[in-house]
């Protein structure tokens, strides 16, 4: 079960602008125009500690006259059955319009919490016109301007309430979850792997039914898959397809330890599955990526090189990632893909000595030391790994505000070197010793 905030509301409310505020990133088009907002928005976000996902439904309406305001209730509809918390986003400055009044009519209904953010709020005066949406009798209302940012933190101190920390499980088992577009052979995998033992565990009392959890256990591995495939309802609009799925994918990436992104080989790597992939590596998931209906390609002995040094090519920068190419119809290296992510499961676990870091690390540092910088040498005195679920390391030393991104690249490219952590996000911080 995942933590997931949505922001529904009519175009031009600026839910675009308090999406790129709390993911802090600038993914979302910010434009004036009705319906500009084209893109698929998700983005990780952190509140005082608390991880969640942040979710702009601007991004998944059809913009043509006739099938708007449906399209938009479509995505209050889907949004409040998929989020943890919903913020119904007006502007102060037009007051209630026809299709807020329809959105409040739709989360009224709702069982989810719901707060009205009233944004465009930069001054007294309008702080008493936003008294107005109270008449929604949706609750508390929060005024925020989403360019400045005022008024967001109150805002998130109080989302923040409804998360759930989740249960650490004793004897916890790996947790490995199958992502990539529809139609691309998410479910074929796992029936293929799992044959007629399908052991489906049914959600623990008190989670939502956001994912099937099934039990693996054959040829002496043993592990969960997270599978969302088989719970989409069917939509009107065709565009929420795409928008349910997204909504699925995050949430079984977020319960992952391991993520499988599938392709197909037909099509080869898209945005979206760029998308997937830099999701999974900001939330730190160990990753595999494979190739799917390899068998459908004319292949010579060049091809698979080519096909892998394109994949990683359009990954950069972190590339240090395993591609298999797999057949699940004619059952080819499905099994291998299994050892792949258990084997990257690890690596996301692994604990590298104090000892042999520094015996490792130092002697290379000493040969390609950071470059000086304004006339001071930088001199790195020790190394240890933090505890953390993914891989992080600290680098002590005298001037940490000197060093810049290509020495870390290196640092980072001579860890993976030394130490495998193939298929696993690295984090490296640089501290005054």
């Amino acid at each position: 079960m995942s933590n997931i905030i949505a922001i529904v509301g009519r175009p031009n409310v600026g839910k675009s602008t308090l999406f790129n505020r709390l993911t802090e990133s600038r993914k979302a088009i910010v434009d004036d125009f009705s319906g500009v907002t084209r893109d698929r928005h998700y983005g990780a976000a952190e509140w005082t500690d608390k991880q969640f996902t942040v979710i702009d439904t601007g991004g998944y309406v059809a913009n043509s006259e006739d099938v708007f305001e449906a399209a938009i209730r479509e995505q209050v509809v889907i949004a409040i059955e998929e989020a943890t918390v919903l913020l119904f986003m007006v502007d102060v400055t037009t007051g209630i319009t026809d299709l807020d009044d329809e959105i409040a009519s739709l989360l009224r209904r709702s069982k989810k919490p719901v707060y009205i953010v009233v944004n465009k709020v930069d001054n007294t005066a309008l702080e008493n016109e936003a008294s107005i949406f109270y008449s929604f009798g949706l609750g508390e209302i929060y005024t925020i301007s989403s360019m400045t940012g005022s008024g967001t933190g109150d805002l998130l101190d109080e989302v923040i309430t409804h998360f759930e920390d989740l249960p650490e499980e004793e004897n916890r088992l790996p947790k490995i979850t199958v992502v990539g577009r529809p139609n691309v052979g998410k479910s074929s995998l796992i029936n293929a792997l799992m044959g007629k033992d399908r052991n489906i565990v049914t959600p623990i009392a008190g989670t939502t039914r956001d994912s099937i959890h099934i039990h693996y256990n054959q040829y002496g591995h043993e592990f969960m898959f997270i599978d969302t495939a088989g719970l989409r309802k069917k939509t009107k609009v065709k565009e929420n397809i795409e928008f349910y799925s997204v909504m699925r994918t995050i949430k079984a990436l977020e319960e992952a330890d391991v993520v499988m992104l599938m392709l197909d080989a037909q099509e080869g790597i898209e945005a979206q599955d760029i998308n997937i992939f830099h999701l999974a590596e900001k939330n730190k998931k160990g990753i595999v990526i494979l190739v799917n209906k390899w068998d459908m390609i004319d292949k010579n002995e060049k091809t698979m090189k080519a096909f892998e040094e394109q994949i990683k090519q359009k990954l950069q920068p972190f590339t240090d990632v395993p591609v298999l190419f797999i057949s699940v119809l004619n059952k080819q290296r499905i099994f291998k893909a299994i050892e792949t992510a258990l084997e990257v499961y690890q690596n996301r676990g692994k604990k590298v000595p104090t000892s042999k870091l520094n015996d490792v690390m130092l002697p290379i540092i000493e040969n390609y030391p950071p470059p000086a910088n304004k006339g001071k040498f930088i001199k790195i005195k020790y190394i240890t790994q933090i505890n953390g679920t993914s891989p992080m390391f600290a680098f002590f030393c005298n001037l940490p505000q000197y060093i810049k991104d290509p020495y870390k690249r290196f640092i980072e490219n001579k860890l993976r070197e030394n130490f495998d952590f193939s298929g696993v996000p690295i984090q490296i911080y640089f501290r005054q010793k």
